[in-house]
């Protein structure tokens, strides 16, 4: 008999000592010198993200080899972002965005020929695409010239990587 009640109440003690272990592990700490009490939000009330001042404005820009999107092979890839600076692995991100701002971002009036380049004729296709966000507004631009000469003779920053 006794036996059984030594193990109960040394059972007992080992839960007493685990609860108060954890207890005071999630407890946050009391500092003697600030009167007021630390409060720790719980994470399902965690404060809203700001929207901020910029309309969102995040691309990713791709040239490939090919007729189509869909079967094009991307050989080049980068991103752009215009708000609230140029950045991104553009390598000239600042005259990309300044490009994009001056044709309000019409991308058809970025892929134009200039024609004053003298382009063979041959049918090399090469594909470009703009996916993401242009200040708030989805964008899923694909154009096709017909060789890579073209691409160079439309006088962009844009697709210039």
């Amino acid at each position: 008999m006794r036996y059984i009640v030594g193990v109960v109440a040394l059972g007992t003690a080992v839960v007493t000592g685990a609860l108060a272990t954890t207890a005071q592990a999630t407890t946050p700490p009391v500092t003697t010198a600030s009167p007021v009490a630390v409060v720790t939000p719980a994470a399902d009330h965690a404060p809203a993200r700001s929207a901020g001042l910029y309309a969102p404005t995040a691309l990713v820009l791709t040239v490939g080899q090919g007729e189509h999107r869909a079967d094009a092979a991307v050989q080049r890839a980068v991103t752009l972002s215009c708000a609230p600076t140029a950045s991104g692995t553009h390598p000239l991100p600042g005259t990309a965005c300044n490009r994009l701002r001056a044709v309000g971002g019409e991308f058809d009036r970025v892929t134009r020929t200039d024609g004053t380049t003298v382009c063979t004729r041959e049918w090399d296709p090469v594909v470009v695409t703009a996916d993401g966000v242009w200040q708030g507004r989805r964008v899923a631009y694909a154009h096709t010239f017909a060789n890579s000469c073209e691409l160079r003779s439309a006088a962009n920053t844009v697709f210039a990587f």
